[in-house]
């Protein structure tokens, strides 16, 4: 997640990638989210489990930003916001 101007990067998991997407949007993400207004969705990843998923997200917390801006570039590279396409995906739960 960042923000409008895509100064902040927030970098979190969840058990359901449509509910937070809607959650972030709607501006009642976590504190971090809020205080830095970061509802846009510019990358996400889908793991196979849970595990995998906080050994990646603890992975990408020690990412230099320059990294992360490589990672998002790769898929995303107009920093679109993705969170409406996820929210509006019927096979998303």
């Amino acid at each position: 997640m960042t923000n409008q101007t895509n100064k902040v990067l927030y970098t979190g998991i969840t058990n359901s990638l449509k509910r937070r997407a809607r959650e972030h949007f709607e501006g009642h993400g976590s504190v971090f989210t809020s205080k830095y207004n970061c509802n846009k969705l510019v990358y996400f990843e889908q793991l196979p489990s849970i595990e995998q998923a906080i050994a990646r997200e603890k992975q990408l917390k020690h990412f230099k930003r320059e990294w992360k801006n490589q990672l998002v570039d790769t898929l995303n590279p107009q920093w679109e916001d993705l969170s409406h396409s996820i929210i509006d995906d019927p096979d998303l739960i």
